[in-house]
């Protein structure tokens, strides 16, 4: 019943998009949402380096993590903010 989507079908659901949305809305949507797509892949790569780099050093002098700047997009110096890194406070 619900098999592979043809052309048809595919045009149906681009129109019926359009018209739920409107068409100068999409832009700003598809936007904003290359925006979040590239913040979270920036954030994953940075949680997958700071793993490594925990994994490699276990036993090596602890110092206060340097300030991070995280940025939205390549070049887009508006959105970018420095990031303070949580410090761990626990006594061992």
């Amino acid at each position: 019943m619900f098999g592979r989507l043809g052309a048809p079908e595919i045009i149906l659901i681009l129109v019926v998009i359009i018209l739920l949305f409107g068409a100068k809305k999409l832009p700003d949507m598809a936007r904003s949402l290359g925006k979040s797509a590239r913040i979270l892949k920036s954030e994953a790569k940075a949680m997958k380096e700071e793993g490594s780099a925990s994994a490699q050093a276990p036993g090596s002098n602890e110092q206060p993590p340097a300030q991070r700047t995280i940025q939205a997009a390549p070049g887009d110096v508006t959105s970018s903010r420095p990031v303070n890194e949580p410090t761990d406070t626990t006594q061992r």
